[in-house]
């Protein structure tokens, strides 16, 4: 008999154990959630970058139409690096659309009023004419001082004759700024401003300066290619100057459009004043538009003297003035 049955006869049963192969794991089903959240989380990102795009040509599309968030840091003396307007040229080179003199302007934002202009013949024609005696420049700026006064901002413009022309200052105060902070977004109530001014020059055969000024405030961005003062007083002058084309004025009117940045503060003791953050208009006389347009070009003919009857202010008017600008709230 065998030794490996039992004494009754019987085999022993072998029980033989295999461990099975996790072949089963491969076809189960976590990966798949792991892949599905990883595909979620892609599309969120993808989403967001979508509309940070959407948002950035928004506020280019606000710079074009406005002419450009809080770039300042409120209470500090440096500004946050500007976020809406990127480095580099992305901003879309659209034309201005311009129209001559001579045309009508049914669709100006800023219609005329009832009453006859100042700069009306009588017979409610508008007559482009020159202004380069004294006596004419202190007639516009009454003229200028009376548009501010319509629209509520007698407090933030002030004008002199100078011998290059008229000095037209459009300043921000302590409650009142012209533009929001650190861009070049315009207040309504100077763009309605500009407006009208862009309406009464439409009659003015003489051109002008339009010059952006910051105060000292700096951003955080110290790259030469970084968002600064310089380009956003250069921003705010194109502002003021769609403005002003948007009023009527006639786009051969504007003869330079320049930003100078912090380098010309009306308040040099403060000169992160409120009153340093301006622009200003230059009504040039002929002689001075002429001697403008050839020190950047060929001139067609010989540079003609200022008109005559265009004096220098004196020392103590330029000091009389100097202390008014101070003393605006």
């Amino acid at each position: 008999m065998s030794l490996d049955k039992k004494k009754d006869g019987h085999a022993a049963a072998v029980i033989k154990k295999v461990s099975r192969r996790q072949d089963d794991g491969a076809h189960g089903g976590a990966w798949k959630v792991a892949f599905a959240d990883f595909v979620l989380a892609l599309m969120c990102l993808f989403l967001v970058m979508w509309l940070l795009a959407s948002r950035e040509q928004e506020t280019m599309a606000m710079l074009l139409r406005n002419g450009g968030g809080s770039p300042l840091a409120e209470g500090t003396q440096s500004r946050i690096q500007h976020q809406g307007t990127p480095h580099g040229s992305l901003i879309p080179r659209e034309l201005v659309p311009g129209q001559q003199a001579t045309e009508s302007r049914p669709n100006s934002q800023v219609k005329s009023s009832a009453q006859p202009s100042a700069l009306d013949d009588g017979n409610g024609q508008k007559v482009r004419r020159r202004y380069d005696s004294t006596a004419d420049l202190q007639k516009l700026a009454k003229m200028m001082a009376e548009l501010s006064a319509e629209v509520g901002l007698a407090g933030n413009i002030q004008t002199v004759i100078t011998p290059y022309g008229l000095r037209v200052m459009l300043h921000d105060t302590d409650k009142q700024g012209m533009f929001e902070r650190g861009s070049a977004v315009i207040n309504e109530r100077f763009k309605r401003l500009l407006q009208k001014m862009g309406q009464m020059f439409e009659s003015i055969d003489n051109q002008l300066l339009v010059v952006g000024h910051t105060d000292s405030l700096q951003y955080k961005g110290q790259d030469y290619a970084a968002f600064s003062n310089w380009s956003l007083s250069s921003n705010r002058a194109m502002a003021a100057r769609i403005q002003l084309l948007s009023g009527g004025m006639a786009g051969n009117g504007i003869l330079q459009v320049v930003g100078m940045a912090d380098r010309a503060p009306l308040d040099h003791r403060h000169p992160d004043a409120a009153i340093n953050r301006r622009i200003e208009l230059l009504v040039l006389t002929t002689g001075q538009a002429q001697a403008v347009s050839a020190m950047f070009g060929m001139p067609d003919e010989a540079v003609k003297p200022p008109a005559p009857g265009i004096e220098k202010p004196s020392a103590s008017d330029m000091a009389a003035l100097k202390q008014q600008l101070r003393l605006v709230p």
